[in-house]
């Protein structure tokens, strides 16, 4: 049976908390992404492809009010198109090099995902964007171009913008006939070009989506089996940071929405993902269908999505997020 699973890449995945962001570093970052999708093809998985583009795009911004003296600065939604295009080439590329001959070919779809100008996240930023700054710095550009600045996990300060809800995609329909054709689509880059519809036409409207919520959309819209929203972390941890710290490799939907309402998964950390998880496996479904969602590195989609389809993998996987009608041992089963 042909199964769909859709990736989510986080931009930082693609520029690491070390990396400068050159050109040559996120290359690479995708070339490791890539692997673990040839992986994914060999098993018979199609793909879509949706990543972030949190440091790119606040890099983005700091470059136009650097060069405004000299050429217009673009609108925030403007720059999410042009990080859209950048980043879908990448990633292209890199795909093209370790995949090129495995797959019918290789799409980068501009995506732009409508959202409602109403959302509460427009009168609360909390997207972080961009590189990190001294306290003294943020300082400055809140006082000089009006940004909102907030610590970020005592690492310094970053701007953060609005990250309002997606709620369809206009090219959902293009992308889900490119993956069933044998394509691997990339979509959504930076969580989409957030568009409002209003009075018959839609616009731009400044914002930076969540890529783990606009993956979602994706994934429910075309009728993917697996959702994977790829990180730094190998699994899901319970008890972050304290003594009883401790990895978590399969977690029901019951189990999963506990722990979030504990405070398990803060908002600023695992917590949209699990949300963006929680949401797609709790999903409405073909009869036949399994949904999973699942959370991990790279390295280890590959061991993740096999345990799942029944196969033996020798080392670690990363955490699955599945139905409470199957246990885990009773879904392999039935999809292998």
């Amino acid at each position: 049976m042909t199964k769909t699973a859709v990736v989510a890449l986080g931009g930082n995945a693609l520029t690491q908390e070390t990396q400068e962001g050159t050109q040559e570093e996120q290359y690479a970052n995708a070339i490791a992404m890539a692997k673990s999708v040839r992986s994914l093809l060999r098993q018979g998985w199609k793909i879509i492809i949706v990543h972030g583009n949190g440091p790119q795009v606040g890099n983005l911004a700091i470059q136009h009010e650097e060069g405004a003296k000299f050429v217009p600065a673009q609108p925030l939604f403007a720059l999410g198109a042009m990080t859209q295009g950048a980043l879908g080439s990448l990633i292209s590329l890199a795909m093209h090099e370790i995949c090129g001959k495995e797959c019918r070919g290789i799409v980068s779809v501009v995506t732009h995902v409508v959202v409602d100008r109403n959302d509460p996240a427009f009168s609360n930023p909390t997207k972080p964007i961009g590189p990190f700054f001294t306290e003294e710095e943020s300082k400055i550009f809140t006082q000089q171009r009006g940004w909102t600045m907030v610590s970020d996990a005592g690492r310094g300060y970053r701007r953060v913008v609005a990250s309002p809800e997606p709620k369809s995609t206009l090219e959902e329909d293009a992308i889900a006939q490119l993956t069933k054709a044998g394509h691997i689509v990339i979509a959504a880059g930076g969580g989409g070009i957030p568009v409002m519809h209003e009075n018959g036409i839609y616009k731009g409207i400044d914002a930076v989506i969540d890529k783990d919520f606009a993956a979602e959309r994706i994934a429910h819209a075309a009728k993917a089996d697996a959702l994977v929203m790829v990180t730094g972390v190998s699994t899901v941890m319970l008890d972050f940071g304290k003594p009883t710290q401790r990895a978590v490799e399969n977690l029901t939907l019951s189990e999963a929405r506990k722990h979030l309402a504990d405070g398990q998964f803060p908002p600023g950390s695992m917590g949209p993902k699990m949300e963006a998880a929680m949401k797609f496996v709790a999903g409405e479904v073909d009869d036949d269908q399994q949904r999973l969602a699942a959370i991990t590195t790279p390295e280890l989609v590959y061991g993740t999505l096999a345990e799942i389809s029944g196969g033996v993998i020798a080392g670690s996987c990363g955490t699955c997020i599945t139905p409470d009608v199957t246990t885990s041992l009773d879904l392999k089963k039935e999809v292998a």
